[in-house]
């Protein structure tokens, strides 16, 4: 895979834009097979920070290798007759289909069942030694015949190695992320938790980013803010209520220690609930 060459593709449709980059639904030439193309301007020197991330992004999806891991199959640079970069490419799994964030509202059937391979797409990361560090519902595809991706590895972390920067999306970023820069397995767990809240409740916990005074927010301040899931979804079953509230505990040592132990959980769940991921 890491031999794989972009060559020449036809555009077929814009998928979306970001702050620094846009994405192409793409066909190859070589192959007439259909990709994503994420392209990635470097035009001031401040951008080069973007080529990076786009070869740390590559470097990860290299790294693993996972049924619900998006795939990252090349990376090219396009330079000018100076020889400096003047565009990074990545190109990637092309899956039909929507982020989280704006596919319709899901069954929670279908969403427990969801949340399962996601988990489990989580557990080959952990094992690989990422930690994917800004999952949210835009960075979970879901497609037709039961298809989950994990996307987006811009800001995972590989273990053992330095954390030159710590970033996120603040609404779902776990305490000591906030407040100690701290990234690991259980950062990710919060992250998986905060992210079945809102699915599920259709709201955010509450958001540990200080407010416009600096001031960190607190345990106590988090419990009396925090809205148990069955208050607000009084049809969610007990056990997936008490897994996403263990995920967001305020301390880490409270949460479940691996991923593999909430992929059981909702596996479970899931055979009860009845799985109707094929529809």
């Amino acid at each position: 895979m890491a031999d794989e060459k972009i060559g020449k593709v036809k555009i077929l449709a814009t998928l979306g834009t970001g702050a620094h980059s846009t994405i192409l639904h793409v066909r190859r030439d070589a192959d007439g097979k259909d990709f994503a193309l994420k392209l990635v301007p470097i035009e001031e020197e401040e951008d080069k920070k973007y080529l990076e991330q786009a070869k740390h992004e590559f470097r990860v999806g290299q790294m693993l290798n996972h049924p619900n891991c998006i795939k990252v199959v090349a990376f090219e640079t396009e330079t000018d007759w100076r020889f400096r970069v003047k565009k990074a490419k990545l190109l990637i799994e092309y899956v039909e289909g929507e982020t989280l964030d704006k596919a319709k509202l899901l069954k929670l059937s279908k969403l427990v069942r969801v949340f399962e391979k996601v988990a489990s797409g989580l557990v080959h990361m952990h094992k690989q030694g990422v930690v994917h560090a800004d999952l949210k519902p835009g960075n979970i595809m879901t497609g037709p015949r039961g298809v989950v991706k994990i996307i987006d590895y811009g800001l995972a972390w590989i273990k053992n190695e330095p954390k030159d920067r710590i970033q996120g999306t603040p609404e779902y970023m776990a305490p000591e992320t906030v407040q100690r820069k701290m990234i690991n397995e259980r950062t990710d767990i919060y992250n998986f938790g905060a992210t079945l809240y809102r699915l599920v409740t259709l709201k955010l916990p509450p958001k540990i980013v200080p407010g416009m005074e600096g001031v960190e927010m607190t345990e106590k301040q988090f419990l009396e803010k925090f809205v148990p899931v069955d208050e607000i979804n009084k049809g969610a079953p007990k056990e997936l209520v008490e897994l996403i509230h263990k995920c967001l505990s305020f301390k880490a040592i409270h949460r479940p220690e691996r991923m593999s132990e909430i992929q059981g959980t909702l596996d479970r769940l899931a055979d009860e609930l009845g799985d109707d991921s094929a529809e």
